[in-house]
């Protein structure tokens, strides 16, 4: 595809981390954006919504990705990113700031439908485990440096710094993939009416390759954006070691075990495996939650067996669908289903602590560990009986 297969993998996972940090760069300065913006609520209204969007057009994007062609796709929603963040940077007022953040959920959707598609393109049979993993890392990590980089920015040059810091990001991403990125012609394929694009997502979700990476994707995200933002808080003195610790584990297992594992068993087998482990670990903390160090060494297992989980279910759409256009569809049912995880399982799992305390955690995370492994037994069923 490129003469360039090891750069252009690094510079989409780049647009990824850009992508990500369409989340980041509002909760790193949330406080700060309050003291503009009025209220806890309406700040945080603004983080979500980027996600909203994914969650109602995911599906909808991959399927127009197959007819305007990937790299239009990643292009335009890169420097529609960029000139949004260039625009937020003047502060404007809430319902402007919000229509703003709409739009960039659009481009963030863009971003994350076409990056994964085109790095299963571009990586070598043999490297394709490691390209993916990579590629489902970008949002821990993006987070992880937007938490050191952006409150320093902020404080040193204003809130407007941060935001223009991330509109250049963008464009010179945006520069980088337009000199790396070949020129294909998109598919030919018949004008969609809004009865074809809805007959379309009826075909992603019946289809036992398509929808599968994105059913599994969905347990993993309702549980570790769950776990991770309200885990830590019930853990007293280790809740900062948790909180760091999670996503670092969870990272670092995905792109060393994880890739390793993936040489060796089938994506979804591993991701089934990480779902197993985590179901292991949850019951164990749940066990030993009197017992400080047991359960931290409990929730570092979780978190490490969801991190493969996480990139064995990125690297389960090229190994189910063999063409572009399947795995672009697949790659937006993913988005999809990932933001319908990400907007209902903190909800739902604070109604549980609140009400059971830390048998709520085993109590939410048990079925859904169960729901992983079901679902893709299910699905593999499907496949084998063509």
């Amino acid at each position: 595809m490129t003469r360039h297969p090891a750069l252009l993998i690094l510079a989409l996972w780049a647009a990824g981390l850009g992508a990500a940090a369409q989340f980041g760069k509002i909760s790193v300065i949330f406080d700060l954006l309050v003291a503009d913006y009025g209220t806890p609520g309406r700040v945080a209204f603004m983080v979500s919504i980027v996600g909203l969007v994914g969650l109602v057009f995911g599906t909808t994007a991959g399927i127009f990705g197959q007819r305007i062609g990937l790299r239009r796709v990643l292009l335009g929603a890169l420097l529609l990113g960029a000139a949004l963040s260039a625009f937020q940077a003047l502060l404007p007022p809430y319902p402007v700031m919000m229509a703003s953040r709409i739009l960039e959920g659009a481009s963030h959707l863009g971003i994350v439908v076409a990056g994964p598609v085109l790095i299963a393109q571009t990586a070598p049979q043999r490297h394709q485990g490691l390209a993916m993993t990579l590629w489902s890392s970008f949002f821990g990590l993006s987070f992880a440096g937007l938490a050191v980089i952006g409150p320093w920015l902020a404080d040193w040059q204003g809130v407007r710094a941060l935001f223009l810091a991330h509109s250049g990001y963008m464009l010179v991403i945006a520069a980088v993939l337009a000199v790396l990125l070949p020129r294909l012609a998109p598919a030919a394929l018949p004008p969609l009416t809004l009865a074809g694009v809805i007959r379309q997502h009826g075909t992603i979700y019946r289809s036992p390759r398509m929808a599968a990476p994105a059913m599994g994707f969905f347990f993993y995200t309702i549980l570790y954006v769950a776990l991770l933002t309200l885990l830590p808080p019930m853990l007293g003195a280790d809740r900062t070691l948790a909180a760091t610790a999670m996503p670092l584990v969870s990272i670092g297992v995905s792109l060393t075990l994880g890739v390793w594992l993936l040489h060796r068993l089938s994506a979804v087998h591993l991701v089934q495996a990480g779902f197993a482990l985590a179901l292991l670990a949850s019951v164990g903390m749940g066990l030993c939650w009197q017992m400080p160090v047991p359960r931290l060494t409990a929730v570092l297992v979780l978190a490490a067996a969801l991190g493969i989980v996480q990139g064995a279910s990125f690297a389960a759409i090229p190994q189910l669908n063999a063409g572009e256009g399947e795995r672009s569809l697949a790659a937006g049912a993913v988005a999809q289903l990932g933001n319908l995880g990400t907007t209902t399982g903190t909800p739902l799992l604070a109604a549980l602590i609140a009400g059971f305390g830390a048998a709520g955690l085993v109590g939410f995370a048990v079925p859904l560990c169960l729901g992983g492994i079901v679902l893709h037994s299910l699905q593999a069923r499907r496949r084998r009986r063509g």
